[in-house]
């Protein structure tokens, strides 16, 4: 950090403000925007999504669940589109929508 921005830091918490470290205030913005999306989901599609993340095939999931395959192929759809996953060559919706999942669940 330069002298200057040091210097504004400074002032600041004389002031009785506070000062974030830019990559904290990242962090933050990403789990309140991760858990925003998940808050999304409903009730059965964040089942879906755990069991996802617990590694489960659709088959298994079906079965865990008593639906049908296309059912759990439903949800997994309306998971990736209100998450914004787009189906992209080379990226698998199913662990990005995990990790959004494990974003918005951890702690802090």
């Amino acid at each position: 950090m330069n002298l200057g921005r040091r210097l504004d830091a400074l002032e600041r918490i004389a002031d009785g403000g506070c000062v974030i470290d830019a990559a904290v205030a990242e962090g933050l913005v990403a789990r309140a925007s991760a858990l925003a999306r998940i808050e999304e989901l409903t009730e059965r599609e964040r089942e879906v999504l755990a069991l996802v993340a617990e590694g489960r095939s659709n088959r298994a999931i079906a079965g865990r669940l008593v639906v049908t395959q296309k059912t759990v192929e439903t949800h997994s759809g309306q998971i990736f589109l209100k998450l914004g996953l787009r189906a992209v060559e080379r990226e698998d919706r199913r662990v990005a929508a995990v990790l959004a999942y494990l974003r918005a669940a951890r702690p802090g």
